[in-house]
């Protein structure tokens, strides 16, 4: 349980909201100057579904698992609404932005609440460096910081510079080398691969120092943390995606999407495989927005951004709890 949390259950009112009024007041002014940029923009308010009957196969994330009841069909509540907004896309409805909550299992901490609120949109005809632009515009907007500034590197350079290394180039054994040099403890118990070693690294040594007084975007990740992101072939390939981190958190994460069925039918598959493999749940993909794909998702960049956090760094909250009404431990 979070500070914010404790303080007021130790005084016996656990029925007491964490947010106090103000918070509440930021946020709903926040979501205001949002929904008056994308109005400005010509892009369009959606709703999809939160339950569905298909689960994200993303290894790194837990799908919370809905059973079913009498006259109510299981199914997962959405991790992001990507699918179903992408499926919109495939119809026709043009630039489009929604503002929902997502659920994630196992996700608790100073930064993470396994429900909280997320602002996801397309930009049809875009591409992700130009969204990029629109990132860096919303969210000045929404922290109401118009003189921001705005810097990008690219992964590659961030580990060149950070830590002397190739992400692309660098054996396993020594980005365990690497952490071990840098001071990162319990090295020697780990048995990561190669992506978990990157992230390691990332997590512990270089995302603190970005975003500091400024808006980072690290761009141009390794193919095999393409996620949804289409590859650009290359010397070396990357994956189009880019990251946004605020004072030290990451707060965005964009691609440049991925349009062949084939190939996103192969990475759910892969995922699966690797579920198998490793003793995680197997989970039913999406069919639909498989069959989206094959009849056509229009060239298209977009990008989720967590609001929760984004209120954190508005307000200078320091826990999560703090800019929710009720976090999950009394709702």
């Amino acid at each position: 349980m979070s500070p914010v949390a404790r303080d007021t259950a130790a005084a016996g009112l656990p029925w007491r909201p964490c947010a106090t009024r103000a918070m509440l007041e930021a946020r709903a002014a926040m979501f205001a100057r949002i929904r008056a940029f994308f109005a400005a923009a010509g892009v369009l308010e959606v709703e999809t579904p939160l339950l569905s009957r298909a689960a994200v196969t993303d290894p790194a994330l837990t799908s919370l698992a809905v059973r079913p009841g009498t006259g109510v069909a299981g199914g997962y509540l959405h991790t992001s609404p990507e699918f179903a907004m992408k499926r919109l896309l495939a119809a026709g409805s043009g630039p489009i932005y929604q503002i929902c909550k997502v659920f994630r299992d196992d996700e608790r901490g100073r930064w993470h609440h396994p429900e909280f609120s997320l602002l996801e949109w397309y930009r049809p005809g875009w591409d992700y460096q130009r969204l990029i632009d629109e990132v860096a515009a919303l969210v000045r907007a929404a922290l109401d910081r118009p003189t921001l500034a705005v810097e990008r590197v690219s992964y590659r350079a961030l580990f060149r510079d950070g830590l002397g290394i190739d992400p692309w180039e660098t054996s396993v054994a020594q980005l365990r080398d690497c952490a071990r040099r840098v001071g990162i403890g319990g090295v020697e118990g780990l048995d990561l691969d190669r992506d978990g070693w990157l992230d390691l690294l990332l997590s512990h040594r270089l995302e603190s120092g970005l975003g500091r007084g400024r808006l980072s975007f690290v761009h141009d990740y390794p193919p095999s943390q393409a996620a949804l992101a289409r590859v650009r072939p290359g010397t070396p390939p990357v994956a189009e995606r880019f990251e946004l981190y605020v004072e030290g958190v990451e707060l965005a994460n964009g691609f440049q999407e991925l349009t062949d069925a084939a190939e996103q039918r192969a990475r759910f598959d892969a995922d699966l495989d690797w579920r198998r493999a490793n003793g995680q749940a197997e989970v039913p993909a999406d069919a639909h927005f498989l069959a989206a794909l094959e009849a056509g998702l229009p060239e298209s960049a977009g990008v989720a951004l967590g609001l929760d956090r984004l209120l954190m760094i508005a307000t200078g909250a320091s826990d999560i709890d703090a800019v929710l009404a009720f976090p999950v431990e009394r709702a």
